[in-house]
């Protein structure tokens, strides 16, 4: 009887300690079946606010941890340097490691270089930002691959991102001195009015021994059509130069190829359409990524509507902050649907 006393009087300094470190264990695994278990579907872009949750979560419950340890204030305190010199040098030394790529998903965060949706080029990558995870960053390429790259690969590179408001397509090509410039530069500019862009101007890049290198650009407002629009000023530029009579060929070719010398090269002119004019290459190729944009923007448009509907509660009548909570539950049910599924999942319900 007296060995248990003794037993028990040397545990009892732990029990805070244990119901601690139980209490935040329980804590922990109920914040991550109601942030993540529940939801395993949920995208990269949903699941970075929740593990920023539990990070914090976990670190403050180490910290609270340490303070009902049964140790000296100066041993606590030791302990508590000693935890923040360790996370100093994870964080010292995180160039090659995890937590670079996290430290990189939160500057990406906070300088919001691109958002989803966006059109990006980072080194030999171009696609439609598809997700934004706290590791890596989901962009969809124009042959429908998704491509995950680290965020300290889009840190430490420049990354370009095609304006919402517009961009300009251009498409370069020679020609002979024996055309002039002042008649390739209108056609070159009805070629670009032709294909639908705005402002069309023309450049002269170069002047070779043999030829003249010409560029002509326009705008484009609607960028999610940039590769169909790419493709179509191509075809424009062929068909309005040989309409002008205008050989679009090497002056070298002679070199090449005896041909006669008032003989053009160039195709007969043809009236038929081409096949695939109807068809959507953006829709098909960036079909995650636009749908991805399409759900962070009616979440933000629901998030005004809730703040506007809340604000409009506040001096409504009996009868009307029915009728206004009863929106209000309807967009919030909408906006908890947005946050918890993935998009896949919804793409493939509709």
């Amino acid at each position: 009887m007296l060995i248990f006393d003794h037993l028990t009087a040397d545990f009892m300094p732990f029990l805070p300690t244990i119901f601690t470190v139980m209490g935040v264990g329980i804590l922990l695994w109920i914040l991550y079946w109601l942030l993540i278990g529940r939801h395993h579907d949920v995208g990269k872009e949903r699941k970075f606010p929740r593990q920023i949750i539990l990070l914090g979560v976990m670190l403050a419950g180490i910290l609270v941890t340490i303070l009902v340890l049964p140790i000296s204030e100066s041993s606590r305190n030791q302990l508590i340097g000693l935890i923040g010199l360790l996370i100093s040098g994870i964080v010292a030394f995180s160039s090659t490691n995890i937590i670079s790529n996290f430290m990189a998903g939160i500057l990406l965060r906070i300088t919001t270089p691109f958002r989803t949706g966006d059109f990006v080029r980072v080194g030999d990558h171009f696609g439609r930002v598809s997700e934004r995870g706290l590791f890596d960053t989901e962009i969809q390429t124009e042959t429908r691959e998704l491509v995950a790259l680290p965020n300290t690969y889009l840190t430490n590179n420049p990354v370009t991102t095609i304006r919402s408001s517009g961009t300009i397509i251009s498409v370069s090509l020679s020609l002979g001195y024996d055309v002039h410039h002042c008649q390739v530069e209108s056609l070159l500019i009805k070629a670009a009015e032709k294909c639908g862009l705005e402002e069309p101007f023309v450049h002269i890049l170069d002047m070779a021994n043999y030829s003249v290198t010409y560029r002509v650009s326009g705008l484009l407002m609607d960028v999610k059509k940039i590769i169909s629009v790419r493709s179509n000023l191509f075809q424009c530029v062929l068909d309005t130069l040989h309409d002008g009579g205008i050989e679009i060929a090497s002056p070298t070719i002679m070199n090449q190829r005896q041909i006669e010398k008032d003989r053009k090269i160039m195709p007969m002119a043809m009236h038929t359409t081409s096949t695939n004019v109807n068809v959507n290459a953006e829709e098909i190729a960036f079909d995650k990524a636009e749908l991805a944009e399409q759900m962070e923007n009616e979440k933000e448009k629901l998030t005004q509507t809730i703040q506007e509907l809340e604000a409009e509660l506040k001096n409504a009548s009996e009868n009307d902050k029915i009728r206004i909570k009863e929106k209000i539950k309807k967009c919030s049910e909408r906006l908890n649907h947005l946050n918890t599924d993935k998009v896949e999942t919804i793409s493939a319900q509709k």
